[in-house]
């Protein structure tokens, strides 16, 4: 019962690190996207900031989980997941207004080199967090927590996209880098914004965990 409290409480401390990370990076990834005029990075920021949510009903579902192992979503929560699953559709829709603007006007960013170590830093990050949640997941045969671990993929693959158009365009000067990149961000945050409504129906099976 001590050595669950206590993953409990790393799992915890996990999701408060996650809510943090997500706010820092969030912050900086908006303000250098803006002043480099990058889309993909800024809309990364954004979802740095949608994160923070998700985050947030993580951070509360394992403490009611710690209290009560076994019960069901409150209310909070499940509006939590709600808020987030809006806000991916929402970054998404933004996103596609924002290449197709792109395209028209042949936009390109001043540069992307703030992309490039942003998303390497993030990939590292989220590494590191999805073995762990995975591993304390699984020493408490926690369906949820490995899912939240799972989900991590995505930020994994998102931070991929950011690094592979920011490099193509720092390295080429293609063009159309930055809006292929910012596209790929429209496809993930459906994918995560498709899962936190399913996860709000009560589904805890999500992002290639089942």
């Amino acid at each position: 019962m001590e050595q669950e409290q206590k993953l409990y409480k790393r799992a915890f401390q996990l999701s408060l690190f996650t809510i943090f990370y997500n706010i820092v990076e969030g912050v900086v990834s908006m303000i250098m996207g803006y002043q480099d005029e990058t889309l993909a990075l800024f809309g990364f920021g954004v979802d740095s900031f949608i994160e923070v949510m998700s985050g947030i009903g993580i951070a509360l579902m394992i403490l009611r989980m710690r209290q009560h192992p076994g019960s069901s979503k409150n209310r909070f929560e499940i509006n939590a997941l709600r808020i987030t699953g809006f806000g991916f559709y929402l970054l998404s829709a933004g996103l596609l207004i924002g290449v197709i603007t792109n395209i028209i006007y042949k936009h390109k960013p001043e540069t992307t080199l703030w992309g490039i170590i942003i998303s390497l830093i993030s990939i590292v990050v989220m590494i590191w967090l999805m073995k762990e949640k995975t591993r304390i997941g699984k020493h408490l045969k926690s369906a949820p927590i490995i899912s939240d671990a799972n989900c991590t993929k995505v930020c994994i693959y998102m931070s991929l996209v950011l690094l592979a158009s920011s490099f193509i365009h720092e390295v080429t000067g293609f063009a159309y880098a930055d809006s292929i990149g910012a596209a790929g961000l429209i496809y993930f945050s459906i994918i995560e914004g498709k899962e936190a409504f399913e996860k709000a129906k009560g589904k805890i099976c999500g992002c290639d965990d089942c």
